[in-house]
C-alpha cells in the first residue's frame, strides 16, 4: 500500500514514540518522585531516551541543607541554568543523600548532566551524590550503589556501563566546550581517573545486584 509521505512520517514518529515508552517507568524502592514539570525548564520539550549507561556524579555543593530534596527543588523550578547546552538548563535523573533519593526526570527522557550533545546525555541515567555539610558520605555512596544496582537490573545495563562523569570527558575530543568537572565524582576517583576507589564502588554495586 502506498501511503502519502506525510502519513508515513507521522506513522514513523508514533512508532518511535511508542518504542521510547517501552522503557520501564517503575519507581526504585525508597525513591521520592518529584519531577520537573512536563513542558517546563529542562523538560521544555520531550526528548526520549533509551538508557544504556548510568553516570555517577558528585554535586560539589557543600552548603548546609543542600541535600537531595533541595537539589530536586532547584531542578523543579528551573534554578540551575545551562547556558551552553541544548535546552538551557542543567538536569539529571536522581539525587542521593544519606537518607533520601529524589527523582527529577523520567528515565526514558534525556538529561543535561554529562557532555552536551554527546552519548553521555543521550544514553545515560544521571545520578548526583550530595556533599552538603552534615551529610554522611559513606551512607550516600551506599544508597547510590543500591540505586545503581536496581537500575542495572531494571534496564538491562551491564556493570561496565556504570561510569563516572569523567568517562565522558575522556572520550569527547571533538568538542571544545567545557564538558564538566575534570574530577567527578572526585571522592571516587584517584587523581582524576577511575582506580581502586572506583573499583570498590563497582564491587559494591555488583554485590547489591547479585543479591537481588
Amino acid at each position: 500500500m502506498n501511503f502519502p509521505k506525510i502519513t508515513f512520517a507521522l506513522l514513523l514518529a508514533v512508532l518511535l514514540s511508542s518504542c521510547s515508552m517501552l522503557v520501564s517507568q517503575r519507581t526504585p524502592p525508597g525513591v521520592t518522585v518529584d519531577l520537573i514539570p512536563g513542558g517546563r525548564y529542562a523538560r521544555s520539550y520531550h526528548r526520549p531516551m533509551t538508557p544504556r549507561y548510568i553516570t555517577i556524579h558528585a554535586t560539589e555543593n557543600r552548603s548546609r541543607g543542600c541535600g537531595a530534596r533541595a537539589h530536586a527543588q532547584m531542578l523543579k523550578y528551573g534554578t540551575l541554568k545551562g547556558r551552553h547546552n541544548a535546552i538551557g538548563y542543567v538536569s539529571w535523573h536522581f539525587t542521593v543523600d544519606d537518607h533520601s533519593i529524589y527523582q527529577s526526570l523520567p528515565v526514558n527522557e534525556r538529561g543535561e548532566h554529562a557532555d552536551y550533545d554527546g552519548p553521555g546525555n543521550r544514553t545515560s541515567i544521571g545520578i548526583e551524590m550530595c556533599e552538603n555539610r552534615g551529610n554522611d558520605r559513606a551512607r550516600t555512596v551506599d544508597r547510590t550503589a543500591r540505586l545503581a544496582a536496581w537500575l542495572m537490573k531494571e534496564h538491562g545495563i551491564p556493570l561496565s556501563h556504570i561510569v563516572p562523569h569523567q568517562h565522558w570527558r575522556m572520550i569527547r575530543h571533538d568538542d571544545r566546550r567545557d564538558l564538566g568537572h575534570k574530577n567527578c565524582p572526585h571522592f571516587l576517583l584517584d587523581r582524576g581517573r577511575p582506580g581502586a576507589k572506583w573499583r570498590t564502588f563497582l564491587a559494591k554495586v555488583n554485590a547489591y545486584y547479585r543479591a537481588m
